[in-house]
């Protein structure tokens, strides 16, 4: 989506580097769901929610999954909706 290209007030560089879906996985994340969670949450495989796992974690600069859950980026994803 074209929406997903313009950056919002406020959004910080690694924002910057996530897709929409990683967004959403990172909320979920945030949240302290796991990937069984994620999956059927989103509708999409395990696998993939460990693709979109491993690749937040690159783009975030983070060693493991609990590192990207408490980002500060994870937190507001989180308290956001």
């Amino acid at each position: 989506q074209v929406t997903d290209l313009i950056p919002l007030p406020g959004t910080t560089p690694e924002e910057l580097l996530l897709t929409s879906r990683q967004r959403e996985v990172l909320k979920l994340l945030a949240r302290g769901a796991s990937n069984h969670d994620i999956a059927e949450s989103l509708g999409i495989s395990q696998a993939t929610v460990r693709v979109h796992v491993s690749s937040i974690m690159r783009a975030l600069q983070v060693d493991n999954r609990t590192q990207a859950a408490t980002s500060t980026l994870a937190r507001r994803l989180a308290e956001s909706d």
